[in-house]
């Protein structure tokens, strides 16, 4: 069976962004959200990842051995933007590939903007982990956690992101393109 790094992005005492007016950090939202995936996920094995820094996080997933990673994260920018968007190292192929079947699955599931796939090298905002992992690897971005919008969105269609994400992540698993 393939292995799924589950990636919970942020940590407890740093979690990441948040909706203010309803007190929900990136990290609360994408710990049950991973649980979750993990659940409904039956032909995959799935191992959630917690960071403990984010340069050992790499080398902590490269111990697990996974045929593939995906990180759960929030954007957040000025409270009004939305869309969901992947970001893959710009030199795999195969991370490309990852990012257009979750990109796919999740934004069908959730119909908002579709701010497509983002190549992002070692230095961009999350190139360190998209680059430095041994396996293909990409970094989700489904919505704007500070949208108030964006949030009643995914808190309405909450069971069609897992669902989404549980499918996208067993769709990677049987892949020629992406998992050998």
């Amino acid at each position: 069976m393939k292995l799924c790094a589950l990636v919970v992005g942020h940590k407890k005492n740093n979690p990441g962004a948040k909706n203010q007016d309803a007190g929900l950090s990136e990290f609360e939202f994408n710990e049950q959200l991973a649980i979750d995936i993990e659940r409904k996920v039956s032909s995959v094995t799935v191992q959630r990842v917690y960071r403990r820094t984010y340069r050992q996080l790499p080398s902590d997933i490269d111990e697990l051995a996974p045929d593939f990673i995906v990180s759960l994260h929030c954007n957040a920018f000025n409270q009004q933007a939305s869309g969901c968007e992947m970001l893959y190292y710009h030199r795999s192929q195969k991370g490309k590939a990852m990012a257009d079947i979750l990109q796919t699955k999740i934004q069908t599931a959730l119909g908002n903007k579709d701010r497509g796939l983002k190549a992002r090298s070692a230095e961009d905002r999350g190139g360190y982990l998209l680059r430095y992992t041994s396996a293909p690897c990409v970094i989700s971005e489904p919505f704007f956690i500070d949208n108030d919008e964006e949030l009643g969105n995914v808190k309405t269609n909450y069971d069609q992101l897992v669902a989404a994400y549980a499918e996208a992540i067993e769709a990677i698993a049987v892949s020629d393109a992406i998992v050998t």
